[in-house]
C-alpha cells in the first residue's frame, strides 16, 4: 500500500487534535493563573513552553539516541526560527499582540542569552568533539533558568486571593489533557509530513530544518494563535520565548549527551537564528505591540529563510 494514503488522513487528524488541544490548554492556563494569583506570563513560559516543546524533545532526543545528528540539530534550529517568525507572525495577523514590558526586560534577554551560548558552544566545538561537556553546561543553565522562574512565581503570587482548590485541580487536569492533545496531534502531523517528504525524495537535513521543524512548531503556532485570538498576549509571546529556551538548553542539552551534533558545520544557520533573534527586539520594543503589518513582514522573512534552506542544500 502507498504510505501516502495513510499519511494524508493522519495529517488531518493531527491538525484537529492540535486545534482542540490548544484551545483547552490556553483557556485553562488562563483560569489557573488567575486562581493561583500567578501571572499568565510565568505559567505560559514554563508549563505551556514545556508542553509545546514536547514534540521537539521527542524528535531531537529520539534522533540522538538513534545516532542521527542531522535530525537532532536541524529540528532545533528550524523550530527556533519558526517559533520567532512563523508562530509570532501568524499570531500577530490573527490579532495584534500587546507586549508586556517584562518580556523586553527579562524573558527576551534570557532567550537571546541561550541563543548566544548555542552559537559560541558550536563555534568552540562543545557540541561536537566535547559534546558531553556542552550537554552538561546546557542542562546546568536550564536548571538555573527554571530556578529563576520558580523564585519569580513565589514573588509574584498573590496570597491574598482565595483559591478554589477543586476548580484549580480541574483546570490543571484539563491543561494536561490539552497538552496531550497537542503532542498527539503534532506526532501524527510530523510522521505524516516525513512520510510524504521521503516519498518525494527530499534529503533528511532539509526535512529536519524545514518540514519537521515546522511540524514540531505547530503546537506553538496553534497555542499562540489561539491565545492571540483570546487576547491572552502573555501566553502568545511567553509560549514562544519559553519554547526556544527549552529547545536550546533542555532538548539540545539532552541530545548532546548522546552524540556529537556536528554543530560547527551549521554555523551559518546558527548565525541566521541569532540574526532573527536580534531582529525581534525592535519588533517587540516598537510601540510594545506586534502589529499585523509586522506579522506579515515576519512571514516574508521566514519564507526567505525556507527558500535559502532549499536552494542552498538541494
Amino acid at each position: 500500500m502507498n504510505p501516502v494514503i495513510l499519511a494524508l488522513p493522519a495529517f488531518i487528524i493531527g491538525i484537529i487534535l492540535l486545534w482542540k488541544g490548544s484551545d483547552i490548554l490556553v483557556e485553562n492556563t488562563s483560569k489557573t493563573a488567575a486562581q493561583l494569583g500567578i501571572s499568565t506570563l510565568i505559567i505560559s513560559t514554563i508549563l505551556v513552553g514545556f508542553g509545546t516543546s514536547a514534540p521537539e524533545f521527542a524528535v531531537s532526543v529520539g534522533a540522538a539516541i538513534q545516532k542521527n545528528s542531522d535530525i537532532s540539530l536541524g529540528n532545533i534550529i528550524g523550530s527556533c526560527v519558526a517559533n520567532l517568525l512563523l508562530v509570532l507572525g501568524v499570531a500577530a495577523i490573527v490579532r495584534p499582540i500587546k507586549i508586556n514590558k517584562s518580556i523586553i526586560r527579562r524573558e527576551y534577554p534570557i532567550m537571546l542569552g541561550a541563543t548566544v551560548v548555542f552559537l559560541l558552544s558550536s563555534y568552540f566545538g562543545l557540541l561536537d568533539t566535547n559534546h558531553w561537556i556542552g550537554g552538561i553546561v546546557f542542562l546546568f543553565l536550564f536548571a538555573i533558568f527554571v530556578a529563576y522562574f520558580i523564585i519569580r512565581v513565589k514573588n509574584e503570587r498573590d496570597n491574598s486571593k482565595k483559591i478554589d482548590v477543586g476548580k484549580t485541580q480541574k483546570n490543571i487536569i484539563f491543561m494536561i489533557l490539552g497538552i496531550l492533545g497537542v503532542v498527539a496531534g503534532a506526532w501524527l502531523l510530523i510522521n505524516a509530513s516525513v512520510t510524504i517528504a521521503e516519498y518525494l525524495g527530499i534529503s533528511i537535513f532539509i526535512i529536519s530544518i524545514s518540514m519537521v521543524a515546522v511540524g514540531t512548531s505547530v503546537p506553538e503556532l496553534v497555542v499562540s494563535s489561539m491565545a492571540a485570538y483570546k487576547k491572552e498576549s502573555d501566553i502568545a509571546v511567553g509560549n514562544v520565548l519559553g519554547s526556544n529556551v527549552f529547545n536550546i538548553l533542555l532538548i539540545l542539552g539532552f541530545a548532546a549527551l548522546f552524540i556529537p551534533l556536528k554543530a560547527t558545520a551549521s554555523l551559518d544557520h546558527l548565525l541566521i537564528l541569532l540574526g532573527v533573534t536580534f531582529v525581534m527586539f525592535p519588533i517587540l520594543f516598537t510601540r510594545q505591540v506586534i502589529s499585523r503589518r509586522e506579522g506579515v513582514l515576519m512571514l516574508v522573512i521566514y519564507s526567505v529563510f525556507i527558500w535559502y534552506i532549499f536552494f542552498s542544500l538541494l
